[in-house]
């Protein structure tokens, strides 16, 4: 199947008050499980890259191509993201890989300075037809430089989304990243104030540490596309640990990873069912 655009998933589940599961890719394992889990949930999805996993591996293009790849052999439709790209250089070689989005993040930058550098990486990425989500309002635990309490103020977000010509807006809720816990307090009621002041989908970052029916009710109350990696990382992690201490002469990678990535996998559909997720009807893109 054709790659699928971005906002081909996200914009129809938006407006019919559906969840999109964003889940992050460190290693080709995980783009296997999310894509696997999509197509069991018979749910489009979304490959995440991270700017911290680029640079783990060395760069963009080599997991970015393999992650590409496994995309475009999906049997639903599948988007690959750019996560938290704050190097205006990585966003471009995004859009000259052929990602079809990217996640800018200038959110640390005062506001006038934000609205500029954001919309000049719009410009650039509309041109080449990418879809482009940006951040407003601190979400928490990104390396330790978010205030944890902050929000995002809805007029603000509608003058930022006005100002810069972003298609989705990544907005400061109560979650915060990296949480190992899954006990976040998200704040409903100003979700549904976001959602009616801001014309475009909502992106809610840190969802790892949300309950399942905390994250089913953000959906309900208008945030869109949900973004998850810690946790599908510790689902990761746990089944190859138990392969691994069950076998301490275990020594064959493919063993440890591909428990790892199974069990990835089934709680991917599950999630896609938490989020109440479409089914994989959308058009591909390219």
């Amino acid at each position: 199947m054709p790659l699928a655009g971005t906002g081909d998933i996200v914009a129809p589940a938006a407006h019919a008050g559906h969840g999109v599961g964003a889940f992050n890719v460190i290693q080709l394992e995980h783009a296997q499980a999310i894509v696997a889990g999509a197509e069991e949930a018979g749910a489009p999805v979304i490959l995440q890259i991270s700017e911290n996993a680029a640079r783990y591996h060395g760069g963009l293009r080599a997991i970015g191509l393999a992650t590409l790849a496994v995309a475009r052999a999906a049997r639903v439709p599948v988007a690959v993201h750019l996560d938290h790209a704050t190097d205006d250089d990585l966003v471009h070689e995004a859009v000259e890989l052929g990602f079809t989005s990217v996640m800018y993040d200038a959110s640390v930058l005062p506001y006038e300075e934000n609205l500029r550098a954001t919309g000049a990486i719009t410009a650039h990425c509309h041109a080449a037809g990418v879809w482009v989500e940006a951040e407003l309002g601190e979400v928490g635990g990104k390396d330790g430089v978010h205030a944890p309490g902050a929000r995002t103020d809805p007029a603000e977000a509608a003058a930022f989304v006005a100002a810069t010509g972003v298609d989705a807006l990544a907005v400061a809720v109560g979650s915060s990243h990296a949480m190992l816990t899954r006990d976040a307090a998200l704040d409903l009621a100003l979700i549904r104030a976001l959602r009616e002041a801001v014309p475009v989908p909502l992106v809610l970052h840190g969802s790892s540490g949300v309950a399942d029916d905390v994250l089913t009710a953000a959906v309900d109350h208008g945030m869109t596309k949900v973004n998850l990696a810690t946790h599908l990382n510790r689902v990761f992690t746990l089944a190859a640990r138990e392969v691994l201490d069950g076998d301490p002469s275990l020594v064959d990678t493919r063993r440890y990873l591909g428990a790892g990535r199974t069990a990835m996998a089934e709680e991917v559909t599950r999630l896609l069912g938490v989020l109440r997720a479409p089914a994989a009807s959308v058009a591909p893109a390219r």
